[in-house]
């Protein structure tokens, strides 16, 4: 589990076809507290550490292996050496809860429609995909990219957010453009509620 707080930003090392796809992540965090099998929400998705190791200018490289099915229904398809990507890691028991409950199984892919400068922060908004369209509401939670944020406003599949400035300069956010596909979860108690409503109609 975890909480959409981003805690460091990776960089995709190599990427290597083995079967599964397997990418060598570069990033800040400490090798000796990343343990073999450990997850790490690599843009949001959960992902399993299959080897660790220090690197020389500090912090360490992991691998993880990802599926085709997980290639075909996330944005990890389009990763190549150089891409930056949020990372997060998972939630041990007593931390702090900053975000929302955030499980790392990306339901599908969202495409920023437009954005602009509003003061400091950057108001997004984005396309969901009609089948998740209604478990975004005004004032909920939605978690893009690893990164959880509340949804200001909801026009049919589209919805809206505002990054304040911190946010855009920790994690990738603050390069994103329109046009960019974006890793999308649902809050789960959305999902739950609306399941209990498909039922309570039957």
């Amino acid at each position: 589990m975890f909480t959409g707080i981003i805690t460091d930003v990776g960089t995709i090392e190599a990427v290597e076809q083995r079967g599964d796809t397997r990418f060598t992540i570069a990033c800040g965090y400490d090798a000796g507290g990343i343990a073999l099998g450990a997850s790490i929400a690599c843009a949001g998705c959960c992902l399993t550490v299959v080897s660790v190791e220090p690197r020389s200018e500090g912090g360490s490289r992991f691998t993880v292996d990802v599926s085709a099915e997980s290639l075909s229904k996330t944005t990890l398809e389009g990763w190549t050496q150089g891409t930056h990507i949020n990372l997060e890691r998972a939630l041990k028991a007593g931390d702090e809860l900053g975000g929302h409950i955030v499980s790392g199984h990306v339901d599908g892919v969202a495409e920023i429609a437009g954005m602009r400068d509003e003061g400091g922060s950057r108001r997004f908004s984005f396309r969901a995909p009609a089948a998740l369209a209604r478990f975004i509401a005004p004032k909920g939670s939605v978690c893009l990219d690893g990164t959880s944020l509340t949804v200001n406003e909801v026009e049919g599949a589209s919805f809206g957010v505002n990054l304040i400035p911190h946010t855009l300069e920790v994690t990738t956010w603050g390069t994103a453009k329109p046009g960019d596909l974006v890793n999308l979860e649902i809050d789960m108690l959305a999902r739950y509620v609306a399941r209990l409503n498909e039922s309570l109609q039957l």
